[in-house]
């Protein structure tokens, strides 16, 4: 399960994210870069985040450490940028901590990865239909020579429909991946050699507890998916599904 840990000081906002991230002080005398709960579209982008990030550790895509960290009320009142304090105050309780890389640089190909890690970095956003890694917002950091992949909230879009429609993992398992625009096509290789490679590291089992890091109280029922459980194995069924199905989505010819 990941850390759970209290903020004690709210830093500074980065006011680059969309949905106005800002870094805070943990109680474990760490630095993170706080996704709150109160912003944007909610807590799916949270779970996004947890399990994009879970699959690719699984894979060796390097990713920042998470925690969940929870924000008391008393923190928004000392905030002067109203903005800011309504977001804080929107995101009381548990929220996403994602380790702050102090230093590091935003990918901009100078240094780009090996084929290798750009073609671990495709497949994994072609699996989690992740369409935000283009040139015009990388999501890459480079830090201490390595490149690492961040925020994966647009993944897994597939969730936002979940209040007004039943999952559907054939649906998911056939829509293909435009890798067109990716920020490391020029970089990779062919992707779709890759699948065998890379797809047996994700069994059941492994999926399951990517899954199982995720919070109760991130997972939101609907009418068809009646209690946390249910929620919790509909992300499983669909990750298994476009798995099962690779023919669909994998992108061929990556390299230009």
């Amino acid at each position: 399960m990941l850390p759970e840990l209290t903020a004690i000081r709210y830093v500074t906002p980065l006011k680059e994210g969309g949905s106005l991230p800002g870094i805070v002080e943990a109680d474990d005398d760490g630095t993170y870069v706080l996704k709150f709960r109160g912003a944007g579209q909610g807590l799916k982008v949270l779970v996004a985040e947890v399990i994009v990030a879970g699959i690719a550790r699984l894979i060796e895509v390097p990713v920042p450490d998470l925690a969940v960290i929870d924000l008391d009320a008393r923190i928004a009142r000392y905030e002067a940028d109203e903005e800011v304090q309504d977001l804080l105050t929107a995101s009381v309780g548990t929220n996403l901590g994602v380790d702050y890389l102090p230093g590091s640089l935003g990918y901009d190909g100078s240094r780009p990865p090996s084929a290798d890690l750009a073609e671990r970095i495709i497949w994994l956003d072609a699996l989690t239909a992740n369409v935000d890694r283009t040139w015009s917002n990388p999501n890459l950091l480079v830090w201490h020579g390595r490149t690492w992949a961040i925020d994966h909230g647009a993944a897994l879009y597939f969730h936002h429909s979940w209040p007004g429609r039943a999952p559907s993992p054939e649906r998911f398992a056939a829509q293909p991946f435009d890798a067109s625009r990716h920020v490391l096509r020029d970089v990779a290789g062919d992707v779709a050699r890759r699948h065998d490679e890379l797809a047996v590291v994700l069994s059941d089992d492994a999926i399951e507890r990517v899954v199982a890091d995720v919070p109760d109280e991130w997972l939101e029922p609907t009418a068809e998916l009646a209690d946390v459980a249910a929620v919790r194995a509909a992300y499983l069924l669909m990750l298994r599904a476009r798995l099962g199905s690779p023919a669909a989505w994998l992108p061929d010819g990556v390299a230009a």
